[in-house]
């Protein structure tokens, strides 16, 4: 871990993130793609020091509250977020300003919070982003080993769900010939159905590889899966896409379960929902017959 001072937290379209880097260990992390230039070892996690004076700085100069998003490119909940508390910092100030949230993570630490995510859904709307890709526990062990299971982060999206936060599932990515399978998809939309998530993004059944994150990934698939890297190679070449054989009975399985329960798949207005601020503290005008 080291500090660095920033220029600014917020981006053109009102995402932020506190730290550079992640420590979660998930094999397949886009965010170590080189084309993200990052100037120092992924796992030597980069904390943004003056991140929550810029933020609140940029909250109190908005002339109209939105929607705040975190958790697109690191972690807001890594270990070192127990100490440092900067996430926390930023929900604070969040919630001080009567601002949106929309959240990713795939740890738990983030009920720590839940206060917090309270009070923002109370004022407006606070959205709860969670990973889930693997329903065998093991499997998720050796991919996502530095995070809480799958089955754990299951049982934090119903406790959001009983406090009223609407929460989405990034169902992403699936592996070709580790996890993409019908028992698999089953279990996780399972999950999904029983915590009444509002809704769940997937891109399409794959994954996709690029230089930084190509080589780690399949560093991993030679210590945890012997003879498979050369099976990738071979029916997918050096492509950014790596899409699963599988993908078309995946997605067919996918949109036929979540039409049935109502769970919103569209890719495109889920981005919407969470980008568009509500104020729940206006109260509507009563009309005559309502005085009557």
């Amino acid at each position: 871990m080291h500090y660095k001072e920033v220029k600014g937290i917020l981006s053109a379209h009102n995402g932020m993130n506190l730290y550079r880097g992640c420590t979660h260990g998930c094999i397949y992390c886009d965010s170590r793609s080189i084309c993200y230039n990052m100037q120092h070892d992924f796992e030597d996690v980069e904390v943004k020091s003056n991140a929550i004076e810029l933020l609140e700085h940029s909250l109190k100069r908005k002339r109209n509250r939105c929607m705040i998003g975190t958790g697109a490119m690191t972690d807001p909940y890594m270990p070192i977020e127990g100490q440092l508390e900067m996430t926390r910092k930023s929900l604070e100030l969040i919630n001080h300003y009567e601002f949106g949230l929309a959240i990713q993570t795939k740890s738990d630490l983030i009920l720590r919070d839940l206060d917090l995510l309270k009070s923002i859904n109370e004022k407006t709307k606070c959205v709860v982003q969670m990973t889930l890709t693997t329903f065998d526990e093991s499997l998720c062990k050796i991919i996502e080993p530095n995070v809480c299971t799958t089955k754990r982060r299951a049982e934090v999206l119903r406790i959001l769900r009983d406090h009223g936060i609407p929460t989405i599932v990034w169902l992403t990515p699936v592996l070709p010939f580790i996890n993409d399978t019908e028992v698999n998809l089953n279990g996780i939309l399972d999950y999904c159905i029983e915590a009444d998530v509002y809704g769940i993004l997937t891109f399409g059944m794959g994954l996709t590889l690029r230089e930084g994150d190509r080589e780690y990934y399949y560093s991993k698939l030679d210590a945890h899966f012997p003879g498979l890297k050369e099976k990738y190679v071979k029916t997918y070449g050096n492509s950014y896409m790596v899409p699963s054989p599988n993908s078309k009975r995946l997605m067919s399985i996918l949109n036929g379960r979540c039409h049935k329960h109502g769970i919103v798949t569209d890719d495109q207005r889920l981005f919407e929902y969470m980008k568009t601020f509500e104020d729940k503290t206006i109260n509507p005008q009563l009309s005559f017959f309502d005085i009557l």
